[in-house]
């Protein structure tokens, strides 16, 4: 994957035209918008689950895209995405993502986040190994992978890692 040239995840959003105007708001459109794409490359389901699925990243995870404070509520996500132009959200992530790869735009397939126990894997503690695993779902490629500490629940365990391994967020 190319990624040495292209803008992160919410550099391209803000391409977004805003949907609440001129009125304040709390949260920028690029960080609510990014949390709802990793969120659902994360399989999240529904604005409770994408609100919990962001507070319980670590803080780096919300400066990453694009919070000064507490990331925004489940009312948040879901007042923003009544709102919006699904088919323009649809264009610009596939504009960026064509960015990153050499498909086309029409090629493009989901990548999938999943954490797995591994069976007859006990470390000297006598617990398993658990990989946190990014692949493209079409070839069945493993994009990015790593361990994740046995303490740890998988799936709040650095997902900023295996984004920024292929360019979904940047430094």
């Amino acid at each position: 994957m190319n990624t040495a040239h292209t803008g992160s995840l919410p550099d391209q959003l803000q391409q977004f035209p805003d949907p609440h105007g001129a009125n304040r708001r709390r949260h920028s459109l690029e960080a609510v918008l990014a949390t709802v794409v990793c969120a659902v490359l994360c399989g999240t389901r529904g604005y409770k689950d994408i609100s919990g699925w962001i507070h319980v990243q670590v803080r780096e995870v919300w400066y990453l895209l694009g919070y000064h404070r507490t990331p925004a509520t489940c009312g948040a996500f879901r007042d923003l995405m009544i709102k919006i132009n699904p088919e323009l959200l649809e264009e610009i992530l596939r504009g960026w993502v064509t960015q990153h790869t050499p498909m086309e735009a029409n090629e493009i397939a989901p990548l999938a986040i999943d954490g797995k126990t591994l069976c007859s894997t006990l470390d000297e503690h006598g617990r398993s190994l658990q990989p946190l695993s990014l692949f493209d779902q079409s070839s069945g490629y493993v994009l990015s992978q790593m361990a994740v500490p046995a303490n740890t629940k998988k799936y709040a365990y650095r997902v900023d890692l295996l984004l920024r391994d292929v360019g979904i967020l940047n430094n």
